[in-house]
């Protein structure tokens, strides 16, 4: 199966936190699944990192690229199809990474690893 990781899915996974549940946990752990990650977590890491909101041990890139090829993450760029999507989306929620995401579910036809519930609202498959 192939799987979108949302941005804190991503973080608390290589960072081992406890917030991720276990059902998230095994499914990217499962090797018959390709774990995807969307630049649009990159970004918004980047911006988090940029204004001191998050600490990483490593420096941006380093940390990026060392997690991706450690654990095999394969990346989604952003598409017009997906910004498409985006235009048209109802407002349940406004993080605009998110709203990214969600588009690229959407059209992806992925399910997406997050504990956030309101990507619910939207109709994709949320796996938590």
């Amino acid at each position: 199966m192939r799987i979108l990781i949302d941005t804190h899915t991503f973080l608390w996974f290589v960072t081992e936190d406890s917030k991720l549940s276990d059902r998230a946990f095994q499914t990217i752990e499962d090797e018959a699944n390709d774990v995807i990650l969307s630049i649009t977590s990159l970004w918004e890491i980047a911006i988090k990192f940029s204004i001191g909101k998050l600490k990483l041990h490593k420096p941006f890139q380093e940390f990026v690229d060392e997690q991706i090829q450690t654990n095999d993450f394969q990346l989604l760029t952003i598409e017009p199809t997906h910004i498409n999507i985006v235009a048209g989306l109802p407002l349940h929620h406004r993080d605009p990474f998110d709203r990214i995401l969600i588009a690229q579910g959407m059209v992806e036809g992925l399910p997406i690893i997050s504990a956030d519930k309101v990507f619910d609202a939207y109709g994709v498959t949320r796996l938590w």
